[in-house]
Parts: C-alpha cells; structure tokens; sequence
C-alpha cells in the first residue's frame, strides 16, 4: 500500500494556504517562547515588586547570561533545519537520529555555560561596573548557572518537535512551568514558606528549578510519543559521527550570528549600567517587554524557517520562495500592532514591572523608541531564519557584524551619551541596527531563494 505523502510534502496551492500553515505552526510556537520568556518577565516584575534595586541586579545579570544561552541556543538549531529538511523529503526515521545526536550536543555545551557562568561577577568588575552591582548580579548569574545544562536539553527536544511541526507539546509544558514559577518565586523572592527572602537571585534560582522539571516533561513526552516508532528516537545512532559534523557545521555560524546580535544587545544594557541604577532598572523594563513582543516574531521565523526547509525537503523552490516571503508580510503585519501599542501607552506597559516613577519614566522613553521599529525588528530575524533554513548560514554572520556593531552599538553610542539621549538614545542605536539588517538579510533571501537547492 502507498501512502499519501503528508501535507508537509505537497506545496501550497494558494496565498491563503501559505499563510494558514505558518499560522498554523507558528501560533503554539509563539505560545512555547513567550512561555520560555515570560518564566524571566516574571522575574523581572516579581522582582522589581521586591525593589529597584533587585531589578537593577536583575537586569545587569540577565545580560550575559542571556547572550550566553543564545550562543548555546544557535549551536542547536541545526537540529531544527536538519529535521525539517529530513521530514520534508520523508526520511522520517533521521529526525530522531538528529535529535538524539543533538541531546549530546546540548549537554556538552549546558555544562561549559555554566561553569561559564560561575565567572560572571569577575567580568561585570572586568568591564567597571560598580562593585555594588556587580556583586548582585553576578550571584543571578551563577543562579542562571544552574538550569544552563536543562535550557540546552530542552531547546534541542524543541528544535526537534518543532522540526516535524508537532510544536504543540512544546507550548503545553511552558504554560505549565510557568505555573509553577510563579509559585516557586513566591517563595525565594519574598521568603514565605520559611526561605530567606532572596531578591533577584531567589528568582533565577527558582527557574532554573524549573527548567529541570521542564526538561524532565519533554523527555517524557518525547520519548513516549504515539509517532516516535516512525521517527527513530529510540536504538541505535547510526552514521552519528557524520550527524554530528553536518549539526556543527551548521551550529558554529548560527552560534557565531547569535552571539554577535546577542552580545551588541548586551553592550547596549552595559551601556545603561553606565547611566546609573535608575536607567538601568528602566531599561530593563523596556527590553523585558520588547522580548516578550518579540516572541510572536520568533514563532513566525520558526515556522517560516521549518516550512522552508520542507520545501528544500521536497525540491521545491517555489514554495521555498512563497514560504519565506509569506512569512516575512505575516511578521511585518503582526509587529505593527505591536508598534502601535508600545507609542499610545508606553507608561501603562512599564507600570507592570515596577510602581516606581522614575523607572517607569526611563522605560516609557524607551518603549517609544522600540514602538517605531518592531516591524523591521521581526522582518530580520524571520529572514534570517529562511536563509537558514535553505542551509546559508554564513551570510548572517556578516551581516549581524556589520547591522549591530559597525552601526548599531556606535549610534547607541552616539545617541546616548553624546547626543544625551539617554536609554531612548540606546534604542536608538537598535532602531538602526534591525533596519540594516533587515534591509541586507531581504536582499540576500531573494538572491540566495533563486539557486539551485538541495537538502544539507
């Protein structure tokens, strides 16, 4: 008997089919990230409850540790492009063989990130922050520290499910864990329940909890799944060596593009530690609140980038084409709306963190600023991820390189301290780094979708 191939494996036939199937994929993939984040938004606005000055650590501290999971997290993805093509072309079997080959991988790397991260108080006095700060964040560093090796084994479980469009388990143990986060920040951050009252560290502690419990979930549904037959998560790794070269290959650019738009992020939050406490804890408030919009713009990228590989999978460029460029309206689109409500009420949305008047004043300048260029924001991180998930994974190195160093971080720069602008001045800087990027990386996407494809 033959069987039908799998929607995955039939092209689009209309604009409206284009768009119902990343919307299809991408809604529970919004939901699992903003999950993911909104576990640190919680901390932030639980912590910013306690005080401003535990919301300064907080934020301080987040900023390494951030770029080094997003460094850890680019070594992954080749697990979702390689599984997407794999599952595109039909070779059901591979996507478990990936996923297990890239388990090693995570482990490995979310055991170096977290001695990594028992440095964190000597590098925040390394680059002069002041003792004070540095001392409170670094212990929420090394509280990061400990879910380091469960945040890898579950990105690459998600990359995996994700890859053979089954996201939805992903967004279900998020929503859980989010539960149980609040209830565990209850206790570390306040000291109820007989714990000492532990501020900012109580609350990365309490998540790196559970992000353990997290993993523990997603290996258990993986590893029980009706399908896990036909997608080989279970026996023996054959061909692993080779496996592991092709999730290399691909892990060291994307890692390499990760840390470079991740870590002039991180450059900008130093810059605010700069400008003093007050700055610092809005600034973090504004940057909390542009993550968690910017999920919406990560699950459109994911689901672009899996549809895309599907499309490589199956030999399709067309449908390569239609899938990246769908992608990028939807995410134009959606930003927008975002847009729109960071500039009418930008002090309403920096009142969720924080009752402190100064604070919410630094953070509504800011979220102006964001409100003018999330549309580009999302236009280049879904471009980014349909080059990757045609395999050119080169290209954003250079670009990033060239978007948020030798533009962004120089007028952050500019803007704040020589213009005076202040934080606004640092999303100023951000507003010209996105735009460059999204301007190069849409440029290279129409190049690079007219080539002769092939799976990786």
């Amino acid at each position: 008997m033959v069987r039908a191939p799998s929607i995955k494996r039939l092209p689009a036939s209309s604009l409206g089919e284009q768009v119902a199937r990343t919307v299809r994929l991408a809604l529970p993939v919004v939901v699992a990230r903003s999950g993911v984040l909104i576990l640190t938004v919680v901390d932030t606005a639980m912590a910013g409850r306690a005080s401003g000055g535990e919301l300064a650590y907080l934020g301080l501290g987040m900023a390494p540790t951030i770029t080094l999971m997003l460094i850890g997290l680019g070594m992954l993805l080749g697990t979702s492009i390689m599984t997407a093509q794999a599952d595109g072309a039909g070779a059901y079997h591979e996507c478990g063989m990936v996923w297990r080959v890239g388990l090693v991988h995570a482990l490995i790397i979310g055991v170096a990130l977290m001695g990594l991260c028992h440095l964190g108080e000597a590098f925040l006095l390394a680059i002069g922050q002041a003792p004070d700060l540095a001392h409170g964040a670094g212990r929420v560093i090394v509280a990061f520290g400990w879910g380091m090796p469960a945040i890898m084994l579950a990105l690459a479980t998600t990359f995996f499910l994700e890859g053979i469009s089954q996201p939805i388990p992903g967004m279900l143990i998020m929503l859980g864990a989010n539960v149980v986060n609040f209830g565990f920040n209850w206790v570390t951050i306040y000291g109820h329940l007989g714990f000492p009252a532990m501020g900012a560290e109580g609350a990365v502690l309490a998540t790196s909890a559970v992000r353990w419990l997290a993993l523990a979930a997603f290996l258990g549904y993986v590893f029980t799944m009706k399908d896990g037959a036909k997608y080989g998560v279970r026996g023996p790794i054959l061909g692993a060596r080779l496996v592991g070269r092709k999730l290399r290959r691909l892990g060291y650019p994307m890692a390499i593009a990760q840390g470079l738009e991740t870590s002039s992020f991180t450059m900008m939050t130093m810059m605010a530690g700069f400008l003093g406490a007050v700055a610092l804890a809005g600034y973090q408030i504004a940057i909390s609140t542009m993550a968690l919009v910017f999920m919406t713009a990560i699950g459109i990228a994911t689901a672009t980038g899996v549809r895309v590989g599907n499309a490589v999978g199956r030999q399709d460029p067309v449908g390569l084409r239609q899938a990246g460029w769908t992608g990028a309206g939807l995410v134009a689109v959606t930003m927008a709306g975002f847009g729109a409500v960071f500039l009418i009420a930008p002090e309403a949305l920096a009142t969720i963190y924080t009752a402190e008047a100064p604070p919410i004043a630094a953070a509504a300048a800011a979220l102006t600023v964001a409100g003018l260029f999330l549309v580009f924001d999302g236009l280049q991180v879904v471009l980014v991820q349909s080059l990757r998930g045609i395999g050119d994974v080169w290209f954003p190195i250079g670009m990033q390189v060239t978007a948020f160093w030798l533009f962004g971080v120089p007028a952050g720069a500019l803007f704040a301290f020589v213009m005076g602008f202040g934080i606004a001045g640092l999303m100023g800087g951000m507003f010209v780094g996105v735009v460059v990027s999204a301007i190069g990386n849409g440029v290279r996407f129409h190049v690079a979708s007219k080539r002769t494809i092939k799976r990786i």
